[in-house]
C-alpha cells in the first residue's frame, strides 16, 4: 500500500498511457481496410468452383445449410463488442491520465 500511495502519480500515468494506446491500437487494427481482404477472395474463388463444377457434373445436389446469416450477425456483434471496448478503454485512459494531474489538496 505504501508504494502505490509513493508512486501514485506515475501508476497512474502508466496505466491511462497504456490504456489509450490499447484502445487506439485496437481501433486501428480493426477498422477495416480499403479492397478486398484475402478471405472474401478466397471465399470468392471457392464459390466459383464450386458452381464450375455443380454446372459440369449431373449428379443431384446435396443442399447445404446456409450459414451466411449466421455469420453476418457474429461480426456484427464481434465488431460492436470490440467498438464498445475501445470507447471503454478511451474513457478509462484518458480518466487515469487526466486525474494523475491533478494536485492533491493537503491537509492541515
Amino acid at each position: 500500500m505504501d508504494f502505490f500511495l509513493k508512486y501514485k502519480t506515475v501508476l497512474f500515468r502508466v496505466c491511462g498511457a497504456v490504456l489509450l494506446l490499447f484502445a487506439f491500437i485496437v481501433h486501428f487494427w480493426m477498422t477495416p481496410k480499403e479492397g478486398v481482404s484475402e478471405v472474401e477472395l478466397a471465399a470468392a474463388n471457392v464459390a466459383r468452383m464450386e458452381a464450375s463444377i455443380a454446372g459440369s457434373s449431373q449428379s443431384p445436389k446435396v443442399a447445404k445449410p446456409d450459414t451466411s446469416k449466421f455469420l453476418e450477425k457474429f461480426k456484427n456483434t464481434q465488431e460492436k463488442q470490440m467498438q464498445h471496448l475501445t470507447v471503454i478503454a478511451i474513457i478509462l485512459g484518458s480518466g487515469f491520465f487526466l486525474y494523475s494531474f491533478i494536485k492533491p489538496k493537503k491537509s492541515r
